[in-house]
């Protein structure tokens, strides 16, 4: 009992979000809560629009409609929260709260991590051996992929709420950042937090690296399976396909790297700001970076939006 009320006894934290100066909350507000909708408005079009398309049942789409479903809730776990914090004048949330964020925010993030490079992997059987590419992503295994992915991020996940869940907090309670996540917190903590750093140097980059280098190793065989065509209009082909995905993974992990792979002792204003690339910006982008560059996406959503007109 005595561990648990040293652990309770910051009942509450308090978030200090992107500024603390009063004339910018409402402008803050207007701007994420547009981000937001858009977010939302774009995610939901994709997914309905792969739905009810026969034509684009195919295990790339089936992955970018879970993605697009990962994004919602994704953004879902951190938006909200902020948009409430930036017309309130005491920005707090309670210690469960926290703890609840932090893990959905590191579940959702890092099975968006898993799905990218799932879908790496789906364009390299679809170039590099597209005559087994039915029997190879089949939609038994497609769906075991997702199941992975998912079941990964949340042990991931498990993990680091469990471990800071055992830290005390009986100091500072003011968390400079607009969501609980992790580095801020053990900041707080007045406990040792060897054990997590440990684990975040150990299974962190593990989690983090490795379906990044998952990504890099199929687009390295995709590039030269892609030079290696004869056909200009293969080439071109190729690229189109990949192009999408190649930006998407290029803002996620380019944020994600700048802010988890440095000391702890460089978190700073900069970090924030990368934490927004990688949770909203990047979400609320990916539907536009998918369906500009996709004729099928396209016309998959010309459909759709023909549909509720008439």
């Amino acid at each position: 009992m005595e561990k648990i009320n040293q652990t309770s006894s910051v009942s509450e934290f308090i978030l200090l979000g992107l500024s603390a100066r009063p004339e910018d909350q409402k402008p803050l507000f207007i701007l994420f809560l547009t981000m937001y909708l858009v977010t939302i408005t774009g995610n939901l079009l994709i997914i309905l629009a792969i739905h009810t398309d026969p034509q684009l049942q195919t295990p790339m789409y089936f992955f970018l409609s879970v993605l697009s479903f990962t994004d919602l809730c994704f953004t879902t776990t951190i938006v909200p929260k902020m948009l409430v914090n930036f017309l309130s004048e005491v920005k707090t949330i309670s210690y469960a709260g926290c703890l609840t964020q932090m893990y959905f925010f590191y579940a959702l993030g890092n099975t968006d991590s898993c799905l990218l490079a799932v879908m790496a992997f789906d364009r390299y059987v679809a170039i590099c051996d597209p005559f087994h590419y039915v029997t190879t992503m089949s939609h038994r295994r497609c769906v075991l992929l997702v199941a992975f992915s998912c079941s990964f991020s949340a042990l991931h996940s498990l993990l680091h709420t469990v471990l800071l869940n055992l830290l005390n907090f009986c100091g500072s309670n003011v968390i400079h950042h607009f969501l609980c996540d992790i580095n801020p917190l053990l900041k707080l903590s007045c406990s040792s937090t060897f054990v997590n750093e440990i684990a975040i140097m150990i299974e962190g980059p593990v989690a983090l690296v490795t379906p990044f280098l998952c990504i890099v190793f199929s687009y390295m065989h995709i590039l030269v399976a892609v030079l290696k065509m004869p056909s200009a209009t293969g080439i071109c082909k190729a690229f189109s396909t990949c192009g999408s995905h190649l930006t998407v993974v290029v803002l996620f992990y380019g944020s994600i790297f700048y802010e988890y792979l440095q000391p702890l002792s460089n978190y700073s204003v900069k970090t924030r700001v990368a934490t927004i690339v990688y949770t909203v910006l990047s979400s609320m982008l990916n539907p536009f970076i998918y369906s500009l560059r996709n004729k099928d996406m396209k016309r998959g959503l010309g459909k759709l939006m023909g549909k509720r007109k008439s």
